[in-house]
């Protein structure tokens, strides 16, 4: 595939963040808001955001079930934050009526690193992502409380004191074409989570 066409979920959170990133990775990006949308791009990423607020906005976009299809069918995806907790077959902390995706074979707690003002960062080793170190940052963030055996662990934060409790979490996943960080790779400038989901989805 010469130039995937990649959407952004563009119901909350930073869309036009990872448009830029998309578009400066080679691939051809567009938000998108309506199922018709959804059925013209080859891959899907899903913003970081408040993951309730997006949850209820899915439905109310009559999103939620055309989304959930394409991924059953193996649509790529990428979640950032939020999404990563949207992607999650369960949640914690979460809300009652908070719909999940079911994409990954995990669970997440969903603020786990603390409120808006707890933000942190922390430069991690990715499996597959080549150059170094990534320098990660952390906005009320989840963390990965475990995992099923066919989802890839890619990043753990680093055993430091300065990590506190989230030494040792897992903070970046995939399992098959979905992809997941608990941190902003759209926030730093390092583009190479999304050249990272750019060849999966142009792989496809």
């Amino acid at each position: 595939m010469a130039e995937p066409h990649i959407g952004v979920l563009a119901l909350q959170g930073d869309v036009r963040e990872h448009v830029v990133a998309l578009e400066e990775c080679g691939a051809r990006a567009s938000p998108v808001r309506r199922p018709g949308e959804l059925s013209t791009v080859d891959g899907i990423v899903i913003p970081g955001g408040e993951s309730t607020t997006m949850s209820r906005l899915l439905e109310a976009f009559d999103l939620l079930e055309p989304l959930r299809g394409h991924l059953t069918e193996g649509m790529p995806a990428y979640g950032s934050c939020a999404g990563m907790i949207l992607l999650a077959g369960k949640v914690l902390d979460g809300r009652p009526d908070q719909h999940q995706l079911g994409a990954l074979d995990m669970i997440v707690r969903r603020n786990a690193f603390g409120r808006q003002v707890d933000s942190f960062e922390e430069d991690l080793d990715v499996t597959g992502v080549g150059g170094g170190p990534m320098h990660a940052v952390f906005i009320r963030a989840p963390w990965v409380e475990s995992v099923e055996p066919a989802v890839e662990v890619l990043a753990r934060v680093p055993e430091t004191p300065a990590a506190g409790r989230a030494a040792g979490r897992i903070v970046a996943v995939r399992q098959g074409s979905v992809l997941a960080t608990a941190f902003h790779p759209e926030l730093t400038g390092d583009r190479r989570m999304h050249e990272l989901f750019v060849g999966m989805v142009g792989a496809r």
